[in-house]
């Protein structure tokens, strides 16, 4: 049986007495009978927390994405929330203050195992300005969805820390946010400050299905296990003016915009003979953001073998077949993206330039995707330093 480390911690109620802690949790954020976790900690004896931090999309993911999310106080038991996602890049870290008269910072969040699911880098900053401040920081992992074996994709450039590439690491790149953390903890000298609560009964190669929990949406837009298999790689799309979905009830499962061709789109992709992925022929119209209220031509994505995709590899994929199917219709994204305006969105995301170049120049991008090997490579070795659970027998 999976238990998480909030729902260990809810089992030692008392390990919180007489603490004055802060939580940043999210509306995925609850116990194994599905308590929201400040109220389950309340009612376990730890009390109420004196701080609430929300990442991005608020404390109860009501904003979609790039949307300031307000503060405020907790509607059931007046809390004060703080907002880490405001209207600057400055609002993405606590100030000192944050921390004054606290000593704990619980973190609690579902991640979902792709580098630029901003949830994580969240979690690294406020935990580094917990720690010093003089907070020790509890991290109350959970399953990464994604498992914990598979690592693909390049490393990011140096020069491309952003919000959505805060970490060295590939895209897919199998660790659980306490691994995550480990690693920061130990780069950046607040390891002393860091414990984290492990999961029992969780494998690396155990699927979000075999957890036997259901799936909280921690965001918006990933409301399903299907849209989060798919996201590594659908989560390129925002780098471009084409619809990745958002506004319709198949967010990252469904790609397109107006005048384009669905046949023609179908047939360019699946003759790329990707594996464990099928294109579906269809129309969509997104009730808000890209393209509100126009219908889109595209594809619906469906996973038939979660084990044999390889979102990411499917993502940058899907991005050369839409370049050629799409023709002077495909654009990228020119808007600064996560308060970044002097890098395009794709470099941000890809953590590399070489996909933007290759596909400006209608080339395929085999030559770049042909050097993740050795960065997977490396990471897999680099990584068995911070692993909190081993990895499977060979």
């Amino acid at each position: 049986m999976i238990r998480t480390g909030l729902d260990r911690l809810l089992e030692r109620g008392e390990a919180l007495a007489g603490r004055r802690w802060a939580l940043l949790a999210h509306a995925a954020s609850v116990s194994a009978d599905l308590v929201p976790a400040h109220l389950a900690l309340e009612r376990a004896g730890a009390g109420r927390p004196a701080l609430l931090l929300a990442p991005e999309h608020g404390y109860w993911g009501v904003e979609q994405d790039m949307v300031a999310a307000a503060g405020g106080a907790d509607p059931w038991t007046g809390t004060p929330v703080v907002s880490l996602y405001g209207c600057d890049a400055a609002s993405l870290r606590p100030a000192p203050e944050t921390f004054a008269g606290l000593d704990l910072l619980l973190v609690d969040l579902q991640d979902v195992g792709a580098r630029y699911y901003t949830y994580a880098a969240t979690a690294a900053w406020a935990a580094e300005a917990a720690a010093t401040a003089g907070c020790a920081v509890w991290v109350l992992d959970r399953p990464n969805p994604l498992g914990g074996v598979e690592v693909e994709g390049n490393l990011r450039d140096e020069g491309l820390e952003s919000f959505v590439g805060a970490f060295a690491v590939p895209v897919r790149h199998g660790l659980t946010l306490g691994e995550l953390l480990t690693r920061e903890a130990r780069r950046r000298g607040w390891e002393e400050a860091l414990e984290v609560w492990t999961v029992t009964g969780w494998r690396r190669e155990t699927t979000w299905p075999e957890t036997g929990r259901p799936w909280i949406a921690p965001s918006p837009n990933l409301p399903s296990v299907g849209a989060v298999q798919l996201y590594p790689g659908l989560c390129l799309v925002e780098a471009t003016e084409l619809s990745e979905g958002r506004g319709t009830t198949r967010p990252f499962r469904l790609v397109g915009a107006p005048g384009l061709d669905p046949l023609a789109l179908t047939r360019e992709l699946a003759g790329r003979r990707l594996p464990g992925v099928a294109f579906l022929p269809t129309y969509f119209r997104p009730q808000y953001q890209k393209h509100q209220g126009e219908v889109c031509g595209g594809v619906e994505l469906v996973v038939t073998d979660a084990a044999r995709l390889r979102p990411y590899r499917l993502g940058v994929e899907l991005l050369t077949g839409l370049k050629r199917a799409a023709g002077d219709r495909f654009a990228w994204r020119r808007q600064p993206y996560e308060f970044v305006a002097e890098f395009p969105a794709i470099d941000l995301l890809a953590g590399s330039p070489a996909l933007r170049t290759a596909l400006e120049r209608d080339q395929e991008p085999a030559e770049w995707i042909a050097t993740w090997p050795a960065d997977e490579e490396a990471f897999r070795a680099a990584r068995r330093e911070w692993l909190l659970y081993p990895e499977p027998a060979a």
